[in-house]
C-alpha cells in the first residue's frame, strides 16, 4: 500500500487529490492543512492539521506517517495579496516548501510541487518547461524561487506549472473564476472582465490526475499542465454566460489596466503541454467538459456531515 501525504488539503486542487484516491486500497492518505478538515474524510484518508511554515511540524509529520509520495497543495495564491503581505507569502511559498524538503532529506520521497504560469512575463507566445522565467508579481516570484529548491534534492520530484485552475469544493468559502462569474451573473450583477488577458484554463480534476500520473509513472522533472483552449479572460466568461443561458449582456469588457490590481499579472500564457501529453499520457477535458462536470458537481454538492 503506498502512502501518500497530501499539504493544503482544504483547498481546491487538494479536495480533488483527496477524491481522486478515495477508497481505493491501494493507498493510505493523509490530508493535512492549516486547522480544521473542511471536507468529509474517504474511508482510505485521515486527516491532520499542518501549519507547513513550521518546520518542526514538517519534520513530525514526515517521520511519523513516512510517504511515498508527497502532493504539495499548499500555497499562498491570491497574487495581490501576495503583493502586500510579501513575508507571508514568503513564508508560505518558500519556506513552507524549504521546510519539507529538509524534512524528507535523504528519504526516497517522491515530492510533486505545483507551479504556475505566473513564473513568465507573458511576451512569448508560447512557453514550454526550458523556457525562461521572468515573473512580473511578487506571487509569481515566490513561487519560481520555491521551484529552485529542488537544485541538488537526493529524492525524485515533479514541478507541475499549471494555468487558472478552476473547479467545485465541498466547502464553498474559496471562489474561482467560473463560480465567480456564474454566481455574479445569476444575481444579475454587471461584471468588469479584462480582454487583453489570455489564459489556458485547467480543470482541477485533470491537475490533480496529473500529480498521480507523476508518480505512479515515475516522472521527474518539470511538466507543464493546463487544459487545451487558450481564450481571452472575457471569451472564457462568455462562455460561462453561453452554458448556464445567462445574461452576457452584463459582462463588461476592460482592460487589465483599469482594475488598478496591486500586482502585475503576464498578459498571455500559453503553456505548450506536448511533454505532460506524451509521458504522462494526460488528456485535459475540453472547457465544455469541464463546465459540464461543474454543473455536475454543484447539482450534487452534499452539506458537511
Amino acid at each position: 500500500m503506498d502512502k501518500i501525504l497530501i499539504t493544503g488539503a482544504n483547498g481546491l486542487l487538494g479536495q480533488k487529490l483527496v477524491s481522486l484516491l478515495a477508497n481505493d486500497s491501494q493507498y493510505s492518505v493523509l490530508a493535512t492543512a492549516r486547522g480544521a478538515c473542511r471536507f468529509n474524510l474517504p474511508n482510505n484518508t485521515s486527516y491532520q492539521s499542518l501549519d507547513i511554515t513550521d518546520a518542526d511540524a514538517c519534520a513530525a509529520t514526515i517521520s511519523e506517517f513516512q510517504p511515498d509520495a508527497i502532493f504539495h497543495a499548499g500555497a499562498m495564491t491570491q497574487v495581490d495579496a501576495c503583493e502586500d503581505e510579501r513575508e507571508l507569502c514568503d513564508s508560505i511559498n518558500i519556506d513552507g516548501v524549504a521546510n519539507l524538503i529538509h524534512a524528507i532529506g535523504d528519504a526516497q520521497i517522491h515530492f510533486v510541487h505545483i507551479s504556475t504560469d505566473f513564473i513568465f512575463d507573458g511576451i512569448a507566445d508560447e512557453y514550454d518547461e526550458n523556457s525562461a522565467a521572468k515573473p512580473l508579481s511578487y506571487y509569481g516570484l515566490s513561487k519560481w524561487k520555491s521551484e529552485q529548491l529542488f537544485q541538488g534534492v537526493s529524492f525524485p520530484y515533479t514541478i507541475l506549472r499549471t494555468v487558472l485552475v478552476y473547479g467545485v469544493l465541498e466547502d464553498l468559502s474559496r471562489s474561482n473564476i467560473i463560480l465567480w462569474a456564474k454566481g455574479a451573473l445569476e444575481k444579475k450583477q454587471q461584471i468588469n472582465v479584462v480582454d487583453d488577458q489570455f489564459r489556458c484554463p485547467t480543470l482541477a480534476e485533470d491537475l490533480a490526475w496529473a500529480c498521480l500520473a507523476s508518480y505512479r509513472k515515475k516522472a521527474t522533472g518539470i511538466y507543464n499542465l493546463s487544459g487545451k483552449e487558450f481564450l481571452s479572460i472575457l471569451e472564457l466568461v462568455k462562455r460561462v454566460a453561453h452554458y448556464w443561458d445567462l445574461d452576457a449582456s452584463l459582462i463588461k469588457s476592460v482592460k487589465t489596466v483599469d482594475l488598478n490590481q496591486k500586482a502585475q499579472r503576464p498578459p498571455k500564457t500559453n503553456l505548450c503541454i506536448d511533454k505532460a501529453i506524451r509521458y504522462l499520457a494526460y488528456k485535459p477535458k475540453s472547457l465544455n467538459e469541464g463546465l459540464a462536470l461543474v454543473d455536475q458537481q454543484l447539482k450534487n454538492l452534499k452539506p458537511l456531515q
